[in-house]
C-alpha cells in the first residue's frame, strides 16, 4: 500500500456529510466531543481520544498558559511516549484507507492539535 495522504479538515465544515467512500478515514482526534454537534450530523469513521492531548495539556494551551510552540513540543513529547499515532495508521492501513482526514473542532486553524498530529503521523509514515 502507498503512503496515505494525512490532511485535516474542521468538523463545523463536515456536517451533515454523506461521508468519504472506503479509501478515506475520517478520525475526529478530540478528546471531547465537539460542543452542539450530534453524533450521526457528523461523517466520521472513528473518534480516536487516544491521540489527543492530554487533559492538562489541553487546558494549559486553552488557558494560554503556554504558547502555540510550546505546546507542540509538549504535545510531540505526549505522542511519541505513545503507541497511539502509529495505531490509528495501522487501523487506516488495515481498512485500505489511501487517505486520513483528522477532524478537530477548534477555531483556529493554523494553531491547533491537529496540525502537530498531522506532522508526527507523517514522520512516522516516511519513516
Amino acid at each position: 500500500m502507498s503512503t496515505p495522504e494525512i490532511t485535516l479538515a474542521r468538523v463545523h465544515d463536515l456536517l451533515d456529510d454523506d461521508g468519504a467512500g472506503k479509501t478515506v478515514r475520517r478520525v475526529l482526534v478530540d478528546r471531547l466531543w465537539p460542543r452542539g454537534i450530534k453524533k450521526e450530523r457528523l461523517a466520521h469513521d472513528e473518534w480516536d481520544k487516544d491521540v489527543a492531548p492530554s487533559p492538562d495539556l489541553r487546558k494549559a494551551f486553552h488557558s494560554e498558559e503556554l504558547s502555540f510552540s510550546e505546546f507542540s513540543r509538549h504535545y510531540r513529547r505526549e505522542l511519541e511516549g505513545s503507541d497511539a499515532p502509529q495505531a490509528l495508521l495501522d487501523r487506516a492501513k488495515e481498512d485500505g484507507a489511501r487517505k486520513i482526514v483528522l477532524l478537530f473542532a477548534a477555531k483556529d486553524t493554523e494553531h491547533n492539535h491537529a496540525q502537530v498530529l498531522q506532522e508526527v503521523l507523517q514522520d512516522l509514515v516516511s519513516s
